[in-house]
């Protein structure tokens, strides 16, 4: 029986309640940007480092390499902030002992430069830096070094803090903005209201709000599309603003703020500005990029890896898990998380081209208006009071709540005893499954393997997709051997937690070069995954097709070993930087598969269900058709 949506709400609001602040970004950043005088622009990171999983602060100008090094310690640095002629370094010891802050001064001329330690004691909770200062949140509120005249009201606490050139916004934990400094023109017109992120350029702001609208204030501010949403984080410099989507793309406004035309299909996971600069780090490789300034007209990238984000425990990365592609770069119990904000799916839409559902979310934020965890909320409630109604009128949609159970916003299942990665896998009910297969008749199937039978269908939203089937072993009868029961009560056992085991590694997959997982069912004794469906089937059939179709892009061997190097970037994920790493075991052209735009994804990676004694080894099975 569905629960109430009483029970429902009640549920989700307890949920979001103790997860909530896994939601939003990471409040560090690892790069920075510093400007030294109008032609002067340095990007300071941390690099790998020649210790294993520590990294060096660098800053590179640019036209020049290794400008600034500053060598991992036996405290590495975590967080980087910069501002004009300064750089900051920020160590957070892994045991919450005291952090340390250190300030480097750039000299107008030369590369010699002026060292402090400015802090020393609890851990921060936030830092951000401005074009002249820099400010952070402690345990006993904000503060701001080397800047006297800020002066902060007795009892204020920020839970998110920017810092422009003359002023310092901060956001209350009830979600209200207040700005404190000597820009009139921001700290006068700060908005009303509640908003959930927050940022600051060099004499403007901008903060979104819990219903979803971007505004933005003082001098410089743009003027932003009002139903913009969909926003990870922002980076403003002078006169220029831009802003995280949470598919990863960037959208920018002011004169020459946006990203060159062979950036612009980039996706990113985090952005930064000063002055006319904007850098990003880039998903694909983590390297970083910058544009805006004509300093970078000739070369975009300035660092080809840095650590995109602090290392933390992985207990500590919530539902949203840990940063695809991020997977060896922490040690063993670390891993750098990913904001729940950012949706880094292959079928990611930019905001600006989302439809009119946006509006509605922005509605139910509204509703609430007291954070983003409560607009969460609204939304889950709204839903399911809806699919409770559709059910009772019998409606097309009630029919799909019925056999098709999702588990939004990352939500754990419980049954798999909270082992579930990302929150994109949904649960189905095999009576849906029944259903959209036609009792998983021969008119569907597509295909055969180790695992089982592969079928073709298509769910209510259009997707289509392919649908593995294990087989189901035949049942014994009773043994009078209380061995042989002994050993069929281990084999299913066994089988069972290591159903769990790969399903809980496979959702954490997500690469554009591997078949993405969509689903599972468990239930009645079956097992059974599901997959986006691969139009043009598997690698081996093309290449092997006689006559190969003379329109086939298979016919150029440009094509081929484009289609070799997605394989190679698949393994390589897999290999290198899912966490835990996975070893494939069954590379073959059978095994790599191609979407409708002729992409290679590598398929079979990770199923063993087949025998007890493969229990925690990442095998794969042989594939018939044009499935996974």
């Amino acid at each position: 029986m569905l629960p109430t949506p009483n029970r429902t709400c009640l549920f989700l609001l307890t949920f979001l309640l103790l997860c909530s602040s896994s939601i939003l970004a990471s409040p560090f950043s690892t790069f920075a940007v510093s400007q030294r005088g109008p032609n002067y622009t340095l990007v300071c990171a941390l690099v790998p480092s020649a210790l294993p999983h520590r990294y060096d602060l660098n800053c590179n100008s640019a036209s020049t390499r290794d400008v600034l090094c500053y060598p991992a310690g036996e405290i590495p640095y975590a967080a980087v902030a910069a501002g004009n002629d300064f750089l900051c370094g920020l160590t957070i010891p892994s045991d919450n002992s005291n952090a340390t802050m250190r300030w480097w001064t750039f000299p107008e001329h030369g590369y010699e430069t002026y060292e402090k330690r400015i802090y020393w004691g609890p851990p921060l909770a936030a830092l951000a830096s401005g074009d002249t200062h820099v400010c952070g949140l402690t345990d006993g509120g904000p503060e701001c070094w080397r800047w006297e005249e800020m002066v902060f009201p007795r009892g204020i606490n920020f839970s998110d803090i920017a810092v422009g050139r003359n002023f310092v916004c901060g956001r209350l934990r009830s979600g209200t903005i207040r700005c404190f400094g000597s820009d009139r023109e921001v700290v006068e017109k700060t908005p009303v209201g509640n908003f959930s992120l927050l940022a600051a350029g060099t004499r403007h702001a901008c903060a979104e709000s819990v219903a979803g609208q971007l505004t933005c204030w003082g001098a410089g501010a743009p003027a932003v599309e009002p139903d913009l949403s969909g926003i990870v984080s922002m980076a403003l410099g002078e006169n220029k603003t831009c802003a995280l989507c949470s598919n990863g793309t960037v959208l920018c406004w002011g004169e020459g703020s946006r990203p060159p035309d062979s950036l612009a299909r980039e996706r990113f996971v985090g952005i930064q500005a000063r002055g006319d600069a904007i850098c990003g780090i880039l998903l694909l490789n983590f390297s970083v990029v910058c544009w805006g300034n004509e300093l970078f007209l000739q070369n975009h990238t300035i660092y080809t890896s840095v650590l995109p984000g602090t290392c933390s425990p992985i207990s500590s990365c919530g539902s949203c898990g840990v940063l695809p592609g991020s997977g060896n770069m922490c040690s063993s119990d670390e891993g750098i998380c990913q904001s729940c904000r950012l949706q880094l799916s292959s079928n990611s839409t930019p905001p600006s081209q989302q439809s009119g559902g946006g509006r509605t979310r922005k509605t139910l934020f509204a509703v609430l208006g007291s954070g983003f965890s409560l607009g969460l909320l609204a939304l889950m409630c709204f839903l399911a009071s809806r699919a409770l109604r559709l059910r009772n009128n019998g409606g097309v949609l009630g029919s799909v709540w019925l056999y098709r159970r999702s588990q939004p916003l990352g939500l754990p299942d419980l049954s798999l005893d909270g082992r579930l990665g990302g929150g994109t896998v949904e649960e189905f009910s095999l009576e849906f499954l029944f259903m959209i297969t036609d009792n998983f008749s021969e008119t569907h199937e597509i295909g055969s393997g180790s695992f089982g039978a592969v079928y073709r269908a298509t769910l209510p939203d259009g997707r289509e997709v392919a649908i593995k089937r294990a087989d189901v072993p035949p049942s014994a009868p009773p043994s009078t051997s209380r061995r042989h029961e002994q050993l069929r009560k281990f084999d299913r056992e066994q089988r069972e937690q290591a159903f769990c085991s790969e399903l809980a590694v496979l959702s954490r997959i997500n690469h554009k070069n591997l078949v993405r997982l969509l689903g599972f069912c468990r239930e009645r004794g079956e097992r059974v995954l599901v997959y986006e469906y691969m139009t043009h089937g598997t690698l081996h059939d093309n290449l092997h097709r006689c006559p190969m179709v003379p329109s086939s892009p298979l016919s150029s061997w440009t094509t081929r070993l484009r289609l070799a190097l997605d394989a190679a970037r698949g393994i390589e994920y897999l290999h290198a930087y899912a966490v835990p790493p996975i070893i494939h075991r069954d590379i073959k052209s059978s095994n790599i598969l191609l979407d409708e735009e002729w992409t290679a994804k590598v398929a079979d990676f990770g199923l063993s269900l087949t025998s007890p004694e493969d229990e925690g080894s990442i095998a794969a099975g042989t594939l018939r058709g044009g499935a996974t």
